[in-house]
């Protein structure tokens, strides 16, 4: 769940309806940036940005739940969350879009280099759609974090362009 520009007592209400959903659909419920949220939701986990809490505080929060690191580009920054103990390394941007700026572009390498270090899984990023997806599968990463193709997109609205990704 990424609301950034909603109230706390919005971000619960909108938070509860995904819980069911997810639940129904056995999918994990992860909130974006805020553990205090996702305890407060008791979702599955959270994801944090380098901008975010350390992993170590929002374990404290959480407890043993997932939590997912940023890492952009850099291999560097995902040792940092592997010696962190992350469930999961988020990689991108790989392509250009609508959610937000990019300021870290990020290739297929990338996906190849982290693999070779490590078995956790990760999480490709940024300006995914029913074009480019299957290369980022084809390359190894484990889950695509997919927003804009589905809540914005112009020519298909959202359960019509999941099922096109299946």
């Amino acid at each position: 769940m990424r609301l950034k520009k909603y109230s706390l007592r919005k971000k619960i209400i909108i938070g509860k309806k995904i819980k069911n959903i997810c639940e129904a659909n056995k999918v994990c419920f992860l909130v974006n940036d805020d553990p205090w949220l996702a305890k407060k939701l008791d979702a599955d986990g959270c994801h944090l940005g380098q901008n975010d809490m350390n992993i170590k505080e929002a374990r404290e929060i959480i407890g043993n739940k997932i939590i997912g690191i940023t890492c952009h580009n850099s291999i560097k920054l995902a040792k940092i969350a592997i010696k962190s103990n992350a469930n999961y390394l988020a990689f991108g941007a790989f392509n250009t879009t609508k959610t937000k700026k990019i300021k870290y572009q990020a290739t297929t390498k990338i996906l190849e280099k982290i693999h070779q270090i490590t078995n956790i899984p990760v999480v490709a990023i940024g300006g995914i759609n029913s074009d480019n997806y299957k290369n980022l599968l084809l390359n190894k990463a484990n889950f695509l974090a997919i927003s804009s193709y589905i809540w914005n997109n112009k020519k298909y609205k959202p359960k019509k362009a999941i099922e096109i990704l299946k």
